[in-house]
């Protein structure tokens, strides 16, 4: 029985695999592979990736549901996807939680609690899970999936407008300027609004919901769109080489503009990072087709098998990333690199495989529905 399911767009699955891999690297500081991560090269990281391929499969998913069988169902199918990730953080949640906390006593280590913001748990246990479960309270690293949930059930009430995408896209640049311009977002119980502010990341979202959905033709003169994506591409690599090194460089330049290039945030997508995963995905689109053979190779089939199952393989991922930061502090020498990548990759695609056989079970030889899932 096959594991990879390949009468779908590959790429997608493909670079949320990647984004997969990135992800658990980025989550271990010492792991020298981290170095070779799109957040070294790029002014947007994984998270970007998968915002966008989440909203691209969305469309490709519920919008051909909605085609089929009208937005009611459509939305329903949305709600549910909402519902298992909701779950899921719940149960991470948990289990993350365990794990840092016996590793700050077993080894002595108050400061993991401090980092990943799970101090405020000893001082109030029961508030803490009233407001995890409402999704007030996330630690770090465990602020991705609530973002998927709220950013789905968003998209539940906006899905008949993906039959209009200039206004769908117009309200949604609209909320993202004024969620920017006027530091809307959502609360948080340890203060600050979300780190991942869902008003804000809601237009990468509904960006590739509508590339997937309503692609339309692709532009008669693509050369002055290739230069521009090159272009911020290149921008992109200055900054994280040139000014965010030596910031000197910028000594004499105006306040404003300092200011402007040096802080490029995360939390609430700054354009930077807007113009940089767009460029990015413009220049894959055009170098890589949708039934590219490379994609059906060996190589990658773990990346395409982790990305068609990447639920239960971010998940693991972020356990399986700070059981390797224990082990790269002990040690980061070059056999313990090896053996945390080798050992992290195996394992992630242990639990893809395991999860595409209880997926496939019982379907014999009866081809799957290419069907798409918005989200991890």
């Amino acid at each position: 029985m096959p594991l990879i399911r390949d009468n779908r767009d590959l790429r997608i699955d493909f670079f949320r695999g990647v984004a997969l891999w990135w992800i658990f690297t980025d989550h271990i500081p010492a792991d020298w592979l981290g170095l070779f991560s799109i957040r070294n090269f790029a002014l947007c990281d994984a998270t970007e990736v998968f915002v966008l391929l989440a909203g691209y499969a969305g469309g490709i998913a519920y919008g051909g549901t909605m085609r089929a069988q009208g937005w009611l169902y459509a939305g329903a199918d949305v709600v549910r996807r909402a519902w298992t990730l909701y779950i899921a953080h719940i149960f991470l949640f948990v289990i993350f939680a365990a794990q840092v906390g016996y590793s700050a006593n077993a080894l002595d280590r108050n400061d993991y609690l401090d980092e990943i913001h799970l101090d405020v748990v000893g001082g109030a246990p029961y508030r803490a899970l009233l407001e995890a479960l409402t999704l007030h309270f996330q630690p770090a690293y465990l602020n991705i999936l609530p973002l998927y949930v709220t950013l789905l059930l968003m998209f539940a009430v906006a899905l008949p407008l993906l039959r209009w995408p200039p206004v769908l896209a117009g309200l949604s640049l609209a909320m993202y300027l004024i969620a920017r311009i006027f530091d809307i977002n959502l609360p948080s119980w340890t203060g600050g609004g979300w780190f991942f502010n869902p008003f804000t990341w809601q237009l990468l979202f509904v960006m590739g919901a509508i590339l997937s959905f309503a692609p339309g033709e692709r532009p008669k003169r693509a050369l002055p769109l290739d230069i521009a994506a090159v272009i911020v591409v290149l921008f992109g690599l200055v900054m994280q080489w040139v000014v965010w090194v030596h910031p000197g460089v910028l000594a004499h330049w105006p306040a404003y503009i300092v200011r402007m290039l040096m802080d490029v945030d995360k939390e609430g997508l700054h354009p930077f990072r807007l113009l940089s995963i767009l460029a990015l995905t413009w220049l894959t689109a055009r170098l890589v087709p949708a039934h590219a053979a490379w994609l059906r190779t060996r190589l990658a089939a773990p990346f395409v098998l982790a990305g068609q199952h990447s639920l239960p393989v971010f998940c693991a991922g972020i356990f399986l990333a700070f059981l390797g930061r224990l082990a790269t502090e002990q040690n980061s020498g070059a056999f313990m690199q090896i053996g945390v990548n080798v050992a992290g990759a195996v394992s992630l695609v242990t639990v893809a495989a395991v999860a595409a056989w209880y997926s496939n079970k019982g379907r014999g030889s009866r081809p799957a529905a290419p069907r798409q899932e918005a989200g991890p």
